[in-house]
């Protein structure tokens, strides 16, 4: 069945950077657009980021372009987001995520895995 993990999460300053990452097993990864979904304490679930199968597209929220970079690598079935110029707003839980079909983007951005956390603190 489908399984994603993620891991790389943990304490980082303001200003830091940290790299999250996601291991896919259970379908064909490299067919598949990924997206990175956070959710703060007390908060719903944002968007952060979402990557193409092949990687050519790559689409960030606006509170995070400039600073976090999605990449992939396939050959390991491997998702990560880069994070850089960290914020305390971006200390949060954060799950990776799949299309519903393959080489196509839409997800319902449910996260499956148990997620990693990011806490920002100096």
């Amino acid at each position: 069945q489908v399984q994603l993990v993620e891991s790389g999460g943990g304490l980082v300053q303001p200003g830091g950077s940290l790299r999250l990452s996601c291991v896919a097993s259970g379908f064909p990864f490299s067919d598949y657009w990924m997206y990175w979904v956070r959710q703060r304490s007390g908060q719903g679930l944002e968007w952060v980021s979402t990557i193409s199968n092949g990687g050519a597209t790559r689409y960030y929220s606006q509170v995070v372009e400039g600073r976090f970079i999605v990449s992939r690598d396939d050959a390991t079935n491997t998702l990560y987001l880069q994070m850089n110029k960290v914020k305390d707003e971006d200390a949060a839980m954060y799950y990776c995520a799949k299309a519903r079909r393959s080489g196509q983007n839409g997800s319902d951005l449910r996260p499956t895995g148990p997620g990693t956390q990011v806490t920002v603190s100096s």
